[in-house]
């Protein structure tokens, strides 16, 4: 989680301290009686346990708390090159390589679907991974997993391109030349 994202706070059998609420600016929500919680960077079962221990200390016996991301702002993953509609997408659960094109509305005519790039920022380090989107259809490898700050490239096809141009010419080839002479 990170800041101004959504999510929902459940306590079993105290619906008075459930709510939605949205992470602040500085990564951190208010809750009744425990005061701020640091949420940064947690995932929501993290969160909850936070939650969980606050609340257990003094005020309600073995609390059982649930955390839900509602809306993502802080956790996107940006899908570009050939692909309906680039853009940032939300990373959800277990978000991977074809759930993020599918976010995206899918493949072009002109994707080249054996040059898909994942770029990737390990501990300060760049990394890059070259994915065929046909092999993993097809089961030959697993689909990989895509983290938020990831960015997905799908490459185009010069070669069906090429024969779009050649194709939307061909009318203005096939038609009679007509000169006129003077």
């Amino acid at each position: 989680m990170g800041p101004l994202d959504t999510i929902e706070v459940s306590i079993f059998a105290v619906p008075e301290l459930s709510r939605k609420m949205q992470v602040d600016a500085s990564g951190r929500i208010a809750m009744p009686l425990i005061g701020t919680v640091d949420a940064n960077g947690k995932t929501p079962a993290e969160l909850a346990k936070d939650i969980e221990k606050a609340l257990g200390g003094r005020y309600v016996r073995n609390p059982d708390v649930t955390v839900n991301i509602i809306s993502s702002v802080s956790q996107v993953v940006t899908v570009d090159g050939q692909v309906t509609e680039p853009g940032l997408y939300p990373v959800t659960n277990q978000m991977t390589l074809l759930r993020a094109v599918a976010s995206a509305k899918g493949l072009t005519e002109f994707a080249k679907e054996d040059d898909v790039v994942i770029l990737r920022t390990v501990n300060g380090q760049k990394m890059a991974g070259l994915y065929n989107i046909t092999a993993i259809r097809r089961g030959i490898y697993a689909d990989p997993e895509i983290y938020a700050d990831d960015v997905i490239v799908v490459g185009d096809s010069p070669t069906r391109s090429l024969f779009r141009d050649f194709v939307s010419l061909a009318p203005l080839l096939a038609a009679p030349l007509v000169a006129i002479l003077r």
